[in-house]
């Protein structure tokens, strides 16, 4: 058995737009039109979110329909959307629904990213023990840290973190559900107001509104793409016994779930056509690289230079502008990758459009940990 994404959507990533409610139901919608199936015919919903309170897909679903339908409520901290996705796929692999919706909102404030330790997991007793300043968010510092040891480690230069954000910004121009669709040239990024380390503002995942969704179904249908191996891993002790905020960041995790995802597929990762991967800040774009097989490890900075991410060149990562451009609410970033994914594989991605793509692989990290790797096939 087999399944299949038949429809996608996703509002545009704002901020203060309207309520989560509101933003879920407008998502939905667009995912069942997309679709051609009616909300009657979904059988379960799995719906993503971090910052929203208990039972909060209900209270976004219902203004969809009551239909009395079980609602998993899934937080996976930034992958809660691509867990939601998976929840879906079991569902269905597993015989036990063969039409169910995957759906990832978010609605944020500074005040939410601006947590501190709970002293309770491993990597909240990594962060506690870094000098981090109070003004500053644990994760922004905590991907700080990571850059400053990769340019440490391998001679990356903030020139090769900022080309991230050129890249990923002009990518976004393209988009119109971005948050940002403006370009920067390379100095523009460089002399952009510095927020921790060597990451300027314009390296960072903004705060930002949005909601995206996925029908999951058993049967191959006109249009739809094929969710042909999906992995979610945690972390283990290698995360964190050498003392690496690479590791800490999520590395290792990506590492070992894009090569799972490979081996069940039967494919290499020179065979993907297009990626999205969580950039959430610049140089967690140029570690995935390493860790998904791209390039070798320490050659993030090389490969970025090289052309190869782009368009033209081996891949095309990022096409919707990434997290840095696109925006993170963060439980809808897992399914807006999925949406984008889709869009491309089925040649509707307009503008931004991958000639010819065929596989798209998405990945999805949640620091705490979670990582979700995910491989889509266009359909005949």
């Amino acid at each position: 058995m087999s399944a299949y994404v038949a429809g996608v959507g996703m509002t545009p990533f704002t901020r203060g737009g309207a309520g989560y409610p509101a933003m879920v139901a407008a998502a939905v919608r667009d995912a069942l039109d997309d679709a051609g199936i009616g909300y009657d015919a979904v059988q379960r919903a799995a719906v993503g979110y971090v910052l929203q309170p208990s039972a909060a897909g209900q209270r976004a679903l219902y203004d969809v329909g009551l239909t009395g339908i079980p609602v998993v409520n899934v937080t996976n901290n930034c992958a809660s959307g691509s867990t939601a996705l998976m929840v879906a796929r079991d569902w269905v692999l597993g015989g036990v629904a063969d039409v169910v919706l995957a759906v990832g909102f978010e609605q944020m404030t500074r005040e939410d990213l601006a947590g501190r330790p709970s002293g309770v997991s491993t990597i909240d007793a990594h962060l506690a023990a870094l000098p981090a300043s109070p003004s500053l968010p644990l994760t922004v510092w905590f991907f700080a840290q990571a850059a400053e040891e990769h340019m440490r480690r391998y001679g990356t230069t903030p020139a090769d973190l900022a080309r991230v954000a050129v890249k990923n910004h002009g990518h976004a121009v393209h988009n119109p559900r971005a948050r940002y669709r403006r370009g920067f040239r390379l100095d523009e990024v460089l002399a952009d107001t510095v927020v921790a380390g060597p990451l300027t503002r314009t390296q960072c995942s903004p705060i930002c509104d949005g909601a995206a969704a996925a029908v999951v179904v058993s049967d191959r249908r006109a249009r739809a793409v094929e969710i042909a191996a999906q992995r979610m891993v945690t972390d283990t002790a290698d995360a964190f016994d050498g003392g690496s905020a690479i590791a800490v960041v999520g590395a290792p995790m990506t590492r070992r779930a894009t090569a799972g995802v490979l081996a069940d597929a039967g494919v290499g990762i020179g065979d993907v056509d297009v990626i999205e991967l969580h950039d959430c800040f610049s140089i967690n774009e140029l570690l995935s690289y390493e860790a998904m097989g791209l390039c070798a490890e320490g050659s993030g900075a090389e490969l970025v230079r090289s052309g190869a991410t782009t368009y033209g060149g081996r891949w095309v990562v990022n096409p919707s502008g990434g997290l840095i451009a696109k925006g993170h609410p963060l439980g809808a970033t897992g399914l807006a990758q999925c949406a984008e994914l889709v869009w491309q594989l089925r040649g509707e991605a307009g503008e931004r459009q991958v000639p010819g793509a065929r596989l798209g692989l998405a990945h999805n990290l949640g620091l705490g940990g979670a990582c979700v790797v995910t491989l889509f096939r266009k359909g005949p």
